[in-house]
């Protein structure tokens, strides 16, 4: 963040200072967990369902913050304010006012982490980049993301997630990035949007946002989802669209994926065209790649360092169908940060790839938020393991969803078995597997499913 003093914070989001016997200056990253407090930073004391910010005050303290952001004085120095999180989008406004990165701001129901890590390494190539740590996409996350930028930040790249109408409006207004990127819209959080259609409208508040395209604006979509295609009628922005068809602006040509689920393709741009082998496996994850790739098109990137990029880029954030090779040729792929139907999906038709006729024991807890069509979904993704012979389906959790999963499974003639919870499911595995298995985890991330995974990665654990 940038260097500044505590009264010039007080000012920024409307608080008062108190415990401060002289001058304060923070000069190191707003932080909301006190572990993560580190020499000059400021504490963010947000009060949550769990625990209360202000009662780590003295560890932060310890530990070097200069100052803490809270709704109470601590007994050292703080700016106290009525609400804490309104504060830390009021400070982010603050010092986004006070630099001038390119701001790309990026949603989807599905690939956002993935799209944001990929892009990120495409631009830190061209200068000193900021993006979005973990998921941090929401009213909390985005501001502490812009708090991470200096007078050096020349790109900002900023995830936006929507939990309910009106999110991404608001992250917008924060952040005023000049470019946006639609990834895409499917059956996540449903039930707090009001169906897909309400999923369309909550990621069209992206490219409405946009500046016009005669001051700069720049939205970025998806060709193949005609969700997203239908934005472009929303904003005054410039429209690039990207995708597998031939009219796309940004596309990929001769797709092949290996029997490491690595995809290669041949990368087209309007500036020229370029071989690309992802390091990442997944066919799935091509469509992230051109996303990126046609996002640092339009802030100047050359295609061949955009390929490149690509071919080079490497895991970044946990979780997200990250790959373990045993030492007894157990391949152990962990995808269980977040689920839905389009990811679920993809998941088990890349690990199919990967498997190249080994075994396979696939692990699934329940996909959250799909209200009433939870049945459907969880029936559909059953027949589905059972059409690309999966030979072994651990279903994990009680409910509607893993029932009605492991019923279809069952029909489709998979060997099916249920387990109550994450450590059953963990102690089954273990006896099930067998040298050369391949396994795959996957679930929301309400389930814990990564735990799963971790236990199978080391088999003495």
């Amino acid at each position: 963040m940038i260097t500044l003093t505590l009264e010039e914070i007080a000012r920024a989001v409307g608080g008062t200072v108190h415990g401060a016997s002289g001058p304060v200056t923070v000069t190191g990253p707003v932080v909301i967990d006190s572990r993560e407090a580190t020499d000059g930073a400021l504490f963010a004391a947000i009060v949550g369902a769990r625990s209360d910010g202000h009662d780590f005050a003295d560890q932060v303290y310890a530990a070097g913050a200069s100052a803490v952001l809270g709704s109470r004085p601590v007994g050292g120095p703080c700016v106290v304010v009525d609400d804490v999180v309104d504060a830390l989008t009021e400070l982010a406004v603050f010092v986004r006012d006070r630099l001038n990165p390119v701001v790309i701001g990026l949603t989807g129901s599905v690939g956002k982490t993935t799209t944001k890590d990929l892009l990120a390494q495409i631009l830190e190539q061209n200068g000193p980049t900021v993006a979005t740590d973990r998921s941090y996409n929401n009213e909390i996350g985005l501001p502490l993301t812009i708090l991470r930028a200096d007078r050096q930040t020349r790109y900002l790249v900023l995830e936006m997630g929507a939990g309910k109408p009106g999110d991404i409006t608001h992250l917008m207004r924060v952040a005023r990035p000049q470019l946006g990127l639609v990834l895409n819209v499917g059956p996540a959080h449903i039930m707090t949007l009001g169906g897909v259609e309400g999923v369309a409208k909550a990621k069209g508040e992206l490219p409405r946002a946009l500046p016009p395209a005669v001051k700069g604006g720049f939205a970025v979509l998806n060709a193949d989802d005609e969700r997203v295609v239908a934005m472009a009628r929303e904003t005054l922005a410039q429209v690039v669209f990207y995708g597998t068809g031939p009219d796309a602006t940004v596309r990929a040509e001769d797709v092949t994926v290996d029997t490491t689920g690595h995809a290669s393709f041949t990368l087209h741009t309007p500036s020229g065209k370029a071989p690309v082998r992802l390091g990442l496996p997944g066919e799935h994850l091509v469509a992230n790649a051109l996303a990126a790739a046609a996002v640092a098109g339009v802030i100047g990137v050359t295609t061949d360092r955009i390929a490149e990029a690509l071919s080079s880029a490497v895991r970044r954030s946990p979780n997200r169908f990250q790959v373990t090779e045993r030492a007894d040729g157990v391949t152990i792929i962990d995808d269980a940060y977040n689920a839905n139907p389009v990811s679920m999906r993809a998941a088990l038709r890349t690990a199919a790839t990967m498997a190249a006729g080994r075994r396979r024991i696939t692990v699934f807890g329940e996909m959250t938020g799909q209200a009433e069509e939870t049945a459907y979904h969880h029936s559909a993704l059953g027949r589905l393991v059972g059409e690309l012979g999966v030979e072994i389906l651990v279903v994990v959790g009680e409910g509607e969803g893993p029932e009605t999963l492991a019923e279809a499974a069952r029909d489709a003639g998979v060997s099916v078995h249920t387990v109550p919870d994450r450590t059953a499911a963990a102690e089954l595995v273990k006896e099930l597997l067998q040298p050369a298995d391949v396994v795959l985890v996957k679930a929301s991330s309400e389930a814990g499913l990564s735990a799963v995974a971790a236990a199978l990665r080391d088999p003495e654990n």
